[in-house]
């Protein structure tokens, strides 16, 4: 994947956040209808398993999955912790089948800088899977 230094990181991560969650849920349209763990299966018998982890008034926070052998529930990378933001319709990766969630990583709130390059990451891979599972596979349709 190449790397990309954009001037105003900060600003950037929002409008990525911003874009994964348009992307997820054009990707599971019955997204924020999911109650409990669900399958969702696209071309070539592969689906994308997705647990609820938790639920708030303003959040969900999931774990997505690619599911290639439905029958022995053997899930392969991405594994992927997001939280959706229901309110301000962003979505922020927590950690994913690599990295960490970013507090275990950066104990030192003074290291933003680096903080800020740990979730542009974070993000920017999802946003390229997100972009990759649009181009490659139908909307999921029975994923609620």
């Amino acid at each position: 994947m190449r790397f990309i230094n954009p001037i105003n990181e900060s600003y950037c991560l929002e409008k990525i956040c911003e874009s994964n969650y348009e992307k997820l849920l054009k990707l599971l349209p019955h997204l924020l209808l999911l109650k409990d763990k669900q399958v969702g299966y696209i071309e070539f018998n592969a689906g994308i398993q997705i647990t609820l982890l938790s639920v708030s008034t303003y959040t969900l926070t999931l774990e997505l999955n690619h599911c290639f052998n439905i029958s022995t529930n053997d899930y392969v990378a991405p594994s992927i912790q997001i939280r959706l933001y229901l309110d301000l319709k962003l979505v922020e990766v927590l950690s994913d089948h690599e990295r960490a969630q970013v507090h275990k990583i950066y104990k030192d709130p003074s290291l933003s800088y680096e903080i800020i390059r740990y979730k542009w990451k974070l993000n920017f891979f999802l946003q390229k899977w997100l972009d990759h599972c649009l181009y490659k596979q139908k909307p999921i349709e029975n994923a609620a």
